[in-house]
């Protein structure tokens, strides 16, 4: 006899998904990355892709200022070439709604700004589900704590803030308003399921300055946490949080998340072997500790000719954590093809594809070594390994990764960065 089936929340263990920031950059620029990337134009091919890796879910953005025309006037055209190749294909998105940029004539700190982007997410709601059918899965607010900092007070991006308050203000204000767009989608779509993602983050003090030990310790135990404890009732219980607001945590895992603390601008990344690098299965925990919510790892990617590698030991970290009690319900190989870095516009080779400029042309070209190591691990836990007809008719059984976690019974590793 077989095992109980436990069902998982996604078609397939592995997702994948797209850069689709949106931002007004520091230059004053409005930036669209899914233009950048030219996956507009390419989606069906980028969609046969994932089809053919067996990834039947893709993190996928609506552009908030691209579609919202103000006065309640929406226009869908930019998302029009995603949606077709998702029919074509029998991909499911997890809607990204607010990615980084929010509509040049709103504020943030206006009290109209979550009414205004509750609003866009009913009209979201509404046009997905005429266009696709399946289950609904959103990201309301993309890593709110990540774009606090980059908006708030790293002025990267508007609002362009310079200090901490501005930071906090600003992570209040997103947090409100992804509440209200859940409460919203749920109006329309009463089954739909959230996943609320945020960086995985270590903060250590250098070792010459133990004076800031207490501080990198309340990054790395509150600060990394208070969006997410926001969304789940913890804090600020007047906003409307609620574990099922909060849903599911989706923990995005990179090599510099693991940072040495500084007191002005972005901390610096660990390099590997540091002492203070904690094992990626110790960071799970900690969350999973925090709120027993279901849980992904909502991005994850390594560089160049370390994506193979990167994917064994994240891979590993995960099963770790499994056999730790973790309900692990994916892994986000992110991004599906290359993506700029935001600063220099140089390719960071983290993709599943390469992109690569051919005329006025970006061909992408798949990553072998990444796909064999992505392919090993779906016979590992007896997963497809390409889509067949009907994604759904099929959904991932998890307890065929418990038993894998449980067979290949990896050590955690301090060094997996």
């Amino acid at each position: 006899m077989g095992h109980p089936q436990r069902q998982g929340i996604f078609p397939t263990f592995f997702l994948s998904g797209f850069e689709c920031s949106t931002f007004l950059w520091r230059d004053g620029r409005r930036r669209d990355l899914v233009a950048e990337t030219q996956h507009r134009a390419h989606a069906l091919e980028d969609y046969r892709v994932l089809r053919n890796l067996g990834i039947a879910v893709a993190r996928e953005g609506i552009p908030w200022p691209l579609v919202d025309k103000g006065g309640g006037r929406y226009d869908f055209s930019p998302i029009e070439p995603v949606l077709d190749a998702m029919r074509q294909t029998g991909v499911r998105p997890i809607w990204d709604l607010f990615h980084y940029g929010y509509p040049g004539d709103s504020d943030p700190f206006d009290d109209a700004f979550a009414a205004r982007f509750a609003d866009y997410c009913r009209a979201c709601a509404r046009h997905v589900s005429e266009q696709l059918d399946g289950p609904s899965w959103f990201t309301p607010v993309n890593e709110i704590t990540f774009f606090s900092f980059a908006g708030g007070e790293w002025g990267w991006a508007a609002p362009y803030g310079k200090d901490r308050q501005t930071r906090e203000r600003f992570r209040l204000a997103l947090c409100t308003a992804s509440i209200a767009g859940v409460k919203a989608l749920r109006e329309v779509l009463p089954q739909s399921r959230m996943v609320h993602v945020d960086p995985l983050i270590q903060v250590v003090a250098p070792p010459d300055r133990p004076d800031q030990h207490e501080a990198a310790e309340h990054e790395t135990f509150v600060d990394a946490f208070l969006a997410w404890d926001i969304l789940y009732g913890r804090e600020h219980p007047e906003l409307g949080g609620a574990p099922e607001i909060l849903d599911i945590v989706g923990a995005n895992n990179y090599s510099f998340g693991q940072m040495e603390y500084r007191e002005s601008g972005p901390h610096q990344a660990l390099p590997p072997g540091s002492p203070g690098i904690q094992p990626l299965s110790t960071l799970l925990q900690r969350i999973w500790d925090r709120y027993r919510r279901p849980m992904i790892i909502g991005e994850t990617s390594g560089l160049g000719e370390g994506r193979p590698d990167w994917l064994r030991d994240v891979m590993n970290e995960s099963m770790a954590a499994v056999n730790l009690g973790m309900d692990l319900h994916g892994v986000c190989l992110f991004p599906g093809v290359d993506m700029p870095d935001w600063h220099t516009g140089e390719w960071l080779h983290n993709g599943i594809c390469d992109l690569v400029p051919s005329g006025q042309e970006l061909s992408r070209v798949p990553h072998e070594p990444y796909i064999s190591e992505l392919r090993r691990w779906q016979k590992e836990l007896n997963r497809v390994t390409e889509l067949d007809e009907d994604p759904f008719s099929d959904p991932v059984d998890l307890q065929d990764v418990v038993d894998a976690a449980k067979r290949l019974r990896p050590a955690p590793d301090e060094d997996w960065s």
